[in-house]
């Protein structure tokens, strides 16, 4: 009885869906989360009887055959990089990228990761990190004697020292992009890293061509759409469910074959 285990894979493809809906609502509120939609795919066919195939001696073609499907699965949870909406916070440290790009993050393993939550913060030694306690590449010291800093739209780092009248530049930050930035690897912390699927990281000043800019005072939200999201939960609870459905009749029908009597 095929139908018990193509059931199966429908309730287990549906099972995924539902889980990745889960993670989403949980991250309605995540700074910067990009909300994620699972691709299916159906899986191989098996050939009762092949199509394009000759169906007698005079040489006539079967026009369709006989396949019948084995189910589906899973073949990728993605993230869909939408811009996400902006937050006003006030915060002086709290930059957004309005458009393409990432954050570089110096992991304390020395390797680089990569973010759009800018919920930055100083270190003890006025270093620029963020709220995991890592720094923000290429390393910006904000002075301790500094009374006001700014960051403009393209990510240069200004403070104004106690006494004195102008502004001085203490550090310029850089956006990173890639090919593919699909290919990227969550981490956690609302870090990713690079992978061979994404490519290498291009970096350069925000504003730049292909690249977005910096505003001071926001963050960008989650991408979640919170209507959406339940929409989708339900048509995932159905589909689980007639996928469920179609397991339990399989079942009867086969109950009624093993009761029949010669």
């Amino acid at each position: 009885m095929r139908a018990m285990n193509i059931a199966a894979t429908g309730m287990q493809a549906q099972q995924t869906h539902v889980e990745v809906i889960s993670n989403n609502i949980a991250n309605m509120n995540t700074t910067a989360y990009s909300r994620r939609l699972p691709e299916f795919t159906d899986l191989l066919y098996q050939n009762l009887q092949r199509v394009g195939t000759f169906s007698s001696d005079n040489n006539t073609i079967v026009p369709s055959g006989v396949q019948l499907g084995l189910g589906v699965k899973t073949t990728s949870v993605y993230r869909v990089t939408e811009q996400g909406p902006m937050n006003n916070t006030n915060n002086t440290l709290d930059v957004a990228i309005q458009g393409k790009g990432y954050f570089q993050i110096q992991l304390p393993n020395g390797s680089t990761a990569y973010t759009r939550d800018g919920t930055f913060q100083l270190s003890p030694q006025g270093q620029l990190i963020t709220a995991t306690g890592y720094t923000v590449l290429p390393g910006i010291t904000i002075p301790s004697n500094a009374v006001s800093t700014t960051i403009n739209s393209a990510g240069q780092v200004s403070v104004t020292i106690d006494g004195q009248n102008t502004a001085s530049v203490v550090g310029q930050i850089q956006l990173a992009n890639f090919p593919n930035e699909a290919g990227l690897e969550a981490e956690g912390n609302n870090l990713f890293l690079q992978t061979a699927s994404s490519g290498g990281p291009i970096s350069a000043t925000p504003g730049s061509p292909g690249f977005g800019s910096i505003l001071q005072g926001w963050l960008e939200g989650s991408n979640v759409n919170s209507v959406s999201e339940m929409t989708n939960l339900i048509s995932a609870q159905r589909a689980y469910e007639m996928n469920s459905k179609v397991i339990q009749t399989a079942d009867n029908m086969m109950q009624t074959t093993s009761q029949l009597k010669s």
